[in-house]
C-alpha cells in the first residue's frame, strides 16, 4: 500500500513462499538489484552460461541479501526444489543456477532473487489487518513479467484497483 513507511517495500510485489504459525517468508519479484544481470552473477560464481535473455537479478528482500533464491516454473525440479504454488517452485542451490545457465535444462521461466522478506509469528497477519499489504493470487505473468515496473500495476489490476484509487491513510468502519 502507499505509505508503507519502508522504502525497501515501496510498490513491492512480494510472493509469499512459506507461511505457518511460526513465520512467513517471501520474495519481492519487482525490485531489480541495480542492473545486475543473471549472466553477470553466474559469471561471478564461475558458472559458464549459454542463455540468451539477460534477465535482471531481483532484491528479494532485506534479510540475508547474500543468499540467492530462484523462483521458477515447475518444469525444472531439482533435488532441493520446493513447490510453493500452482506450477511454481523455489530452489536455493547451485544446481538450479547451473540448470539456468544451460538452455537445455533451464526452467521455462525463472527469476533470481538475492535476500528475502521475513516475518515473525503473527507479524504478517497483523500487517494485513492494518492495511499495510493488499493480497492477490499470483500467476505466471505477474511473477515472471520481464518489465518489473509493470508488476505492481498488474497486481492491482488483478484486484480491480487502479493506483490512483489507493490512499496511504486507512480507517475502520
Amino acid at each position: 500500500m502507499p505509505g508503507i513507511g519502508d522504502p525497501r517495500f515501496e510498490r513491492a510485489v512480494v510472493l509469499i513462499c512459506a507461511h505457518d504459525s511460526e513465520h512467513a517468508m517471501g520474495l519481492a519479484v519487482n525490485h531489480p538489484a541495480g542492473g545486475l544481470t543473471v549472466p553477470d552473477l553466474l559469471e561471478r560464481l564461475g558458472i559458464k552460461a549459454d542463455i540468451k535473455a539477460p534477465g535482471l537479478v531481483m532484491i528479494g528482500g532485506p534479510v540475508e541479501r547474500e543468499r540467492g533464491f530462484v523462483l521458477h516454473t515447475d518444469d525444472y525440479a531439482g533435488e532441493h526444489s520446493l513447490e510453493i504454488g500452482d506450477g511454481v517452485s523455489i530452489t536455493a542451490t547451485r544446481e538450479v543456477l547451473e540448470a539456468m545457465a544451460d538452455r537445455r535444462r533451464a526452467p521455462r521461466r525463472s527469476l533470481l532473487a538475492l535476500g528475502y522478506a521475513g516475518w515473525a509469528a503473527g507479524q504478517l497477519e497483523t500487517e494485513v489487518r492494518n492495511n499495510v499489504w493488499l493480497i492477490c493470487d499470483p500467476d505466471e505473468e505477474l511473477l515472471f513479467e520481464p518489465d518489473h515496473d509493470k508488476k505492481w500495476a498488474l497486481a492491482l489490476a488483478k484486484l480491480g484497483v487502479g493506483a490512483e484509487k489507493l490512499s496511504g491513510a486507512s480507517g475502520r468502519a
